[in-house]
């Protein structure tokens, strides 16, 4: 499915596409963006597991994170996990450009997936973080779930692979994204 725009327009839409092909699919695990916690509430409830990807801490303000600290323990107490971690491509990388300029590997990466739209890239990304924490299984198909800024508009269908086999990672299906990049 393709949205015309980009944006939290198409959440719910997208949050009913992801649902419905994990069911078709039988995949259990539903991988997803959510800095407020808003988007991973969508998903509990619903018979999947939840697992909540979250700004790394320090994102937007040194030693802050962003999700609301109540939010996070009404999802945990919900089932969802919350993983607050490093983004897999960026860390040091972005660190090494904001202080001396360039474009490094992992940016090189990012940039490249971004040609299919920010959702894809950060659908890949999570994919891969919730896996390298234990929190998905290996070698099993996932959904993860993603969006341009706030909300969601773009979920695939992903075999992560760890961060140091990241290449081995297989999109396997976009479910829905926004045309608009």
């Amino acid at each position: 499915m393709l949205w015309e725009k980009k944006g939290p327009a198409n959440t719910d839409l997208t949050v009913e596409a992801a649902l419905k092909r994990s069911a078709e699919l039988g995949i259990d695990f539903i991988v997803v963006a959510s800095n407020s916690g808003k988007t991973a509430q969508k998903f509990l409830e619903r018979g999947v597991r939840v697992v909540c990807v979250t700004h790394h801490a320090g994102f937007n303000k040194p030693g802050e994170n962003e999700i609301n600290p109540d939010i996070k323990e009404e999802l945990q107490q919900k089932g969802a996990q919350v993983l607050t971690t490093t983004h897999l491509l960026a860390g040091v990388d972005r660190a090494l450009r904001l202080k001396f300029g360039g474009l490094y590997p992992a940016e090189i990466i990012a940039a490249s997936l971004r040609m299919l739209g920010q959702g894809v890239k950060v659908c890949v990304e999570i994919a891969c973080m919730a896996l390298d924490a234990g929190l998905v299984p290996y070698g099993q198909e996932i959904i993860s779930v993603a969006g341009s800024g706030k909300g969601a508009d773009t979920a695939c269908v992903i075999v992560p692979a760890h961060s140091n086999n990241f290449f081995d990672t297989v999109v396997k299906e976009i479910i829905c994204m926004p045309r608009e990049k």
